[in-house]
Order: C-alpha cells, then structure tokens, then sequence
C-alpha cells in the first residue's frame, strides 16, 4: 500500500475523506487482521466507491489489568494485507488523537449493554460506543461493516445509530471460521498448541444446540442445556455464559419465536473467546 493512504491524525483523515466525493465505505479495526476482517474489507470495497479502515487499539473497551498492553498492534502487517483491496484511506491514529488530556465525553448505550458481554466486561461497551460514534464523527461513512461473532457488539452499534440519527448503515458480515469451526479472532494467537485443540469447542457446543432447534426444539433452557453438556465434554473449557436470547433486546428467552441468537463465552486457559449462532425458522 502507498504511504500516502496511512494517516495518523483526524484532520489528515478529514481533508483525505473530503478530497472523494461518493459513497464510502469504513471497516473499523484494532489491527491484527485477519480473514474475517478482510472479508468485510472485500464486501465494503464492492459496495462502495471509496474505502476506509481504521486500525486502532481502542483503550476505552479494556478493563484495568486487561489484555490491553498484550493486545497484537502489527500495523506494517495489517498494512501488505489490506495492499490488494485499494483502500482509500487507512486511519491508524494514536490514543492521545482520540482521547487527548481533558476528553470527558462518553457514549452509554443502556440496556442492550448490560447482559452477556456487558455483565461480564464492565464499561466495555461503553468504550466500543465511544470510538465508533467518534470514528463515524471523524470519517462520515455511508456504510460500516462489522462481523457476526461480535454480534452484541454489533446489537449495541445498531442501537446507538439508531438512538443518536446518525446516517450510517451497518452492515453485517458472516462469521469466518477456520475449518475445525473456531471463529476467527485476533486473539486466537494466544492459545498453546494444546489449547487451540481445545478451542473448537465453543463450535460444537453451538452446533448441539441448533442442531436441537433444526429438530423442533423450541425451549430457551434446553438450547443453554445442549450447549453447557456438550462444553463440559472439554476439561480445558471454562465457562463464562451460554445464552439463547432475543437478537434484538438479548433478553433470554424461554419460549423461542421465530428467532433465537445463541452465543456463549469460554475461557480456554488463559484466553477468552467467545462465538455465536444466529438462528432462524
């Protein structure tokens, strides 16, 4: 990629957006790409004229004495992989561009937050909120792309441009897996080799439980059962939650309707993944 696509402040990101008229598309990222980021690189690169990837660590999502310092920043990496889709613009700025000495201003999007992710991570979602209503602020995209196996990310990103009007579509992109069914993360390099055999778990535990529903099976804590007996199958699997929720308020539901989300998260030694499936009739 030429140099010249990389900018590190918001007013370089600001004259670089205005200098393309048309339709753009933004792929926010904390670096340390991976095939699942690329496939939303590649979806947005084709629905849009212009493109923009921001790769920035977001500080504001990590708790104290989180992975935050550990967190994999690759950026010459990131940089030869995005090389082949003609990004337009790669906002990769550093934490005093975003949040500068005196930044006081938080966005709190309240009950979708709370549950699943939010009750276990607090302040998280808090600090997603915050640096995607800053970069959509700063870079004024048409469209944003965001992958699946975040999906109470996305939940709580969906809620929040809809609550704030902002003109931005989200667009959602299918989780990518490896072929034993693990979810592609960026924190799938820290597992030991014998903890990545471990890992694929989390797939078939979600499999058990659609599998349940492909059947018939319409009763929220059964699916919870179905996941939590195939997950205790696996001695290296410690479990965080499982659900069977709404995917639209993630309450947890005891009798399904059309539509169920599944998702759980597993810590599998000392790494924390999480994934889900998104079901429907």
């Amino acid at each position: 990629m030429a140099d010249q696509r990389l900018v590190t402040t918001i007013a370089q990101a600001r004259a670089r957006r205005k200098q393309l008229d048309g339709a753009w598309g933004v792929v926010p990222t904390m670096g340390a790409l991976h095939a699942g980021h690329l496939s939303l690189v590649e979806r947005a690169r084709a629905e849009n004229d212009h493109l923009a990837v921001t790769i920035f660590v977001n500080p504001a999502q990590f708790a104290a004495g989180g992975d935050l310092d550990k967190y994999p920043r690759t950026l010459e990496r990131d940089l030869a992989l995005l090389e082949p889709y003609a990004v337009d613009l790669v906002f990769a700025p550093a934490n005093a561009e975003i949040y500068p000495p005196d930044f006081q201003t938080y966005v709190n999007v309240e009950k979708i937050a709370q549950p699943l992710e939010g009750a276990m991570r607090p302040g998280h979602f808090r600090g997603v909120a915050t640096v995607v209503a800053k970069l959509f602020n700063i870079l004024q995209p048409d469209r944003a792309y965001f992958g699946q196996k975040d999906a109470q990310q996305v939940a709580v990103i969906q809620q929040m441009t809809r609550d704030l009007n902002l003109p931005v579509e989200i667009v959602v992109g299918a989780t990518q897996r490896e072929p034993d069914g693990l979810a592609l993360s960026s924190r799938n390099v820290y597992l030991a080799p014998a903890e990545r055999q471990a890992a694929p778990i989390l797939y078939r535990a979600l499999c058990a439980a659609r599998d349940a529903f492909q059947r018939g099976e319409r009763d929220g804590a059964n699916l919870r059962a179905a996941m939590r007996a195939t997950l205790q199958t696996e001695p290296r699997a410690e479990v965080e939650y499982v659900s069977a929720a709404d995917p639209r308020t993630l309450a947890e539901l005891d009798a399904l309707q059309d539509e169920v989300l599944l998702s759980m998260a597993v810590r599998i030694g000392a790494t924390r993944l999480i994934d889900n499936f998104l079901l429907r009739e």
